[in-house]
């Protein structure tokens, strides 16, 4: 499985971006795509996720501001992120989860850079 992501950018606090990561390959096997991000200085964490069936899951820290969605028939899971804050800044991963056997898989990042 091979991911891309794509999409960031340098935007102003209010302002929103849409990401988007696109999946090749053995995509059949991943049960979840899930976005993460690091901001500087800080650890990598969890941003939102949506799995094969659709089911979706926030952080708190984005909830009603960011929504994950998925294209099937173009591979393809995107974050809308809307009322963007500096805090938001971070290089933003995407990630394809396989529970059995457990793998996970990483596109490279791509950088959200938000100015107030």
């Amino acid at each position: 499985v091979q991911l891309q992501a794509f999409g960031g950018g340098l935007v102003r606090a209010g302002g929103s971006l849409r990401l988007s990561c696109a999946a090749t390959g053995n995509i059949f096997s991943i049960n979840a795509i899930n976005w993460y991000r690091q901001g500087p200085g800080k650890q990598r964490e969890l941003v939102a996720g949506i799995t094969s069936g659709g089911s979706t899951n926030y952080a708190d820290s984005v909830k009603g501001r960011f929504t994950i969605s998925r294209d099937n028939a173009k591979n393809t899971v995107y974050l809308q992120m809307n009322s963007l804050k500096p805090e938001d800044t971070a290089v933003y991963y995407c990630n394809g989860h396989r529970r059995v056997p457990r793998a996970d898989y990483w596109g490279q990042g791509t950088l959200v850079t938000v100015s107030s």
